[in-house]
This record gives C-alpha cells, structure tokens and sequence, in this order.
C-alpha cells in the first residue's frame, strides 16, 4: 500500500497520483505539483489515502507545497498571457496560410512552456509557425493536433438535450462508441439524431448499453420460435423496454398476440442460427484456403 494524492489539471481531466511526501492535503486544495512538462499547479480531487501498489504507475512524483496567494497571481498571469498568445497565433497561422483551427493555448505554471492545441483534416506542416512563434515568446513552443471530440471537451458547449456537454462537466475520458448501439437501442440512424455538437455519436449512447445488452439477453429475438401460454409461435415485433413480445401463434396466425418475455420460452433462436452459419461459414473459408501441400501433409 502506498500513500497517495489525487491531483486534476484541468476542470474536467484525468485524475493523476503524486506522492504527498508527508504534506497533509484536503480536498480542494490547489498544490504545486512536479510533472513530466515541468511544474505545474492542480487541484486535489482525492486527499491522503492508501492506494495499492497494483494501481500505481511508479516512480510517483511528489507534490511540492501547498498553493500559495503568489502561485495563484501566477495562474491569473498566465490565463492573461494566453489569451494574447491566442491572438498572436491566430495572426501567424493566417500570415502562413495554414489549414488549422486555433482551439486553445496554454501556459506551464513555470512558463518554460507554451502549448498551442488546434484541429486540422489532415497533417500540417507548421515547422515554421513554431520557428515565429518561439521568436515571439522567447521560450519553448509546442503544436498538439487534437480531435473534434478533445475540442469539443476544451470549449464546452450545449447539447441536443440542453443540457452542458456530458464531456465538459464530468466525463473524464472518452469510451468508444458504435452505430451498433444506437442500432440495438431502437434509435433513429439518422446522423443529425444521434451526433453530438462534435458531429461524432453522442456519448450519451454509452450509458445505457449494459441494460440494452442485458435485455437483449433476456428477450426473444424476431422471427424466433417460442412456445407461449396459448401455444407455440413467431416472434415478429419486440418492446425491449417493456419486456414485451408481440407473437403470430401457429393455430391463429391473423391476430397476433402480445406475452411478457418471461412467458415466452425461446424453442428456436435466430440469432444462435446466424452466429451458427457465420461459424461455418468462417470454417469452410479457412479451409478452402489451406495450399493443397498443407492439406496433404494434414491428411496424413
């Protein structure tokens, strides 16, 4: 077991451990903190505690002190500096006749460091906005490329439900998200309905998709046979959300009726049928594809 701190650098970000060196630090306290760019100042999200080694990323570095009133006059200094470093970018990207979109820019504590994220298509060759830009600032520059989703996550913003953008208030890390989510969610595919401001798939997609795959577990699925109170039938619609299963009975097939999935006892599954033939199939491919060598040398 190890002592540790967790300190946030950003409003919304990933929470890193530093070793507290003794310090007692509470919750909200604003420390001054060693990392891989320098010095940098944080914000405890997590006071003292063990942690156990297995968690740890080692070597942990150590916290220096506690916040002073100076560090945090350094801080509104340097949030005035980058904003004049924004403008000042922005001149120099349109002297260049770059393809990039300034997003934001920041300063180290320290001040040896000025980053400058921004998005662009494809790569750009800003070699020289770095050589201008270090004759500016007088100090070391770095360019950092980020996706629209990270822009998104810097800026902020309101979302389809009016809500602040789940990525800017509380969402520390991004997870992946597919069509086949919104597909097993019974939502529109259309892509203005389930894109976020960031014009990817909205994250919010993620949240449910344990209890969609929960349900889906535990449903019948269309076109399934199932034997049902009134007897035995087809499966043609199904209300995951409702746990109900609308079924075309074998002796009265013009009036179909609706069963609660719990009185529906699954006789043959579709869905086993189709992952059965990709089996096979998949199976028949690879061994049409053994050299006619190899299959002589396995016959034998």
């Amino acid at each position: 077991m190890t002592e540790v701190i967790g300190v946030r650098f950003k409003k919304v970000g990933k929470v890193y451990y530093f070793s507290p060196e003794g310090i007692k630090v509470n919750k909200g306290d604003h420390v001054i903190v060693e990392t891989a760019r320098g010095i940098e100042y944080g914000e405890a999200v997590m006071q003292n505690r063990m942690v156990e080694d297995d968690k740890i990323v080692k070597p942990l570095r150590n916290i220096l002190r506690i916040a002073t009133d100076a560090d945090r006059k350094i801080v509104e200094e340097n949030e005035k500096k980058e904003n004049e470093a924004f403008d000042i970018c922005l001149k120099k990207i349109a002297e260049h006749k770059l393809d990039m979109h300034l997003v934001t820019v920041e300063y180290t504590f320290d001040r040896n460091k000025v980053l400058f994220y921004f998005t662009a298509d494809g790569r750009v060759d800003f070699r020289e906005l770095v050589k201008d830009l270090a004759s500016v600032f007088r100090t070391r520059i770095e360019l950092r490329q980020i996706g629209v989703r990270d822009e998104a996550k810097m800026i902020g913003g309101l979302g389809v439900c009016g809500k602040p953008l789940c990525c800017a208030t509380f969402l520390d890390d991004f997870q992946p998200v597919s069509i086949n989510m919104a597909k097993e969610q019974n939502l529109s595919l259309n892509p203005a309905k389930i894109s976020g401001t960031c014009g990817r798939l909205m994250c919010c997609l993620k949240y449910e998709q344990e209890a969609y795959d929960q349900l889906i577990r535990s449903t019948p699925s269309v076109d399934s046979v199932v034997e049902t109170p009134q007897g035995p039938g087809t499966v043609i619609d199904v209300s995951l959300l409702k746990g109900v299963c609308k079924v075309r009975l074998d002796n009265a097939p013009d009036s179909p009726k609706c069963f609660g999935r719990c009185e529906c006892k699954v006789l043959r599954d579709l869905r086993a049928a189709k992952r059965e033939n990709a089996k096979s199939a998949t199976k028949n491919t690879e061994t049409e594809s053994i050299p006619e060598e190899l299959d002589i040398l396995t016959k034998e």
